[in-house]
This record gives structure tokens, C-alpha cells and sequence, in this order.
């Protein structure tokens, strides 16, 4: 059964990025680019069929919004889903740089 305090999440050492995993098993992940010294472009994010809808992406998403914020930088959404969160929460309105809705 899932309980989310199971999920766990980390720095990705393949890129960019942030992964989460349930009981050692990688079920999603949120991938960005940096750009110059002040922006993020967050370009992926996907997590697997059977983990959707229990706020992983979300999670993903705040990961990469607290990794912004602490670098002073702003965030572009190209990623559909990410730009659906940004849009959906005004908690990052902060680190938005385009309004893209």
C-alpha cells in the first residue's frame, strides 16, 4: 500500500534534476536546465503510471521551486505539467518569470 511519507526524494546524479523513489524503486522524476545565473527551465517531469495523482509531480515541482528560491534565480515552465502547477498554486508566483498560462 502506498503512504506518501515512504516516497523519497533526491538530487538526481544523472543530471539536472530531482527523482523520487518508493522503496528503492525510481518512480518519477523532474529534469531542468540552468541558464545564466538567474533561471531554470524545468522540461520534464514524469512519473509512472501507477504513482500519478499522489502528488509526486507536485512534489517534484516545490523540489525544484526551493532549489530556485535558495539560488536566487527565476524558474521557465516548458514543461506542460510543471506549467500547470505554476499556474494552479500561487505559492510560486514568487519565482515565476513568465506568466505562461
Amino acid at each position: 500500500m502506498y503512504m506518501p511519507n515512504e516516497v523519497q526524494y533526491y538530487i538526481s546524479p544523472h543530471s539536472d534534476g530531482f527523482e523520487a523513489f518508493f522503496h528503492g524503486q525510481k518512480v518519477g522524476e523532474i529534469t531542468f536546465v540552468r541558464v545564466g545565473f538567474d533561471k531554470l527551465i524545468i522540461d520534464n517531469t514524469d512519473v509512472i503510471p501507477e504513482f500519478r495523482n499522489r502528488n509526486i509531480g507536485l512534489t517534484l515541482v516545490r523540489n525544484v521551486a526551493n532549489l530556485a528560491r535558495s539560488q536566487h534565480r527565476h524558474v521557465v515552465t516548458l514543461c506542460p505539467f510543471a506549467r500547470a502547477m505554476f499556474n494552479r498554486f500561487p505559492e510560486f508566483d514568487d519565482i515565476r518569470l513568465m506568466n505562461v498560462h
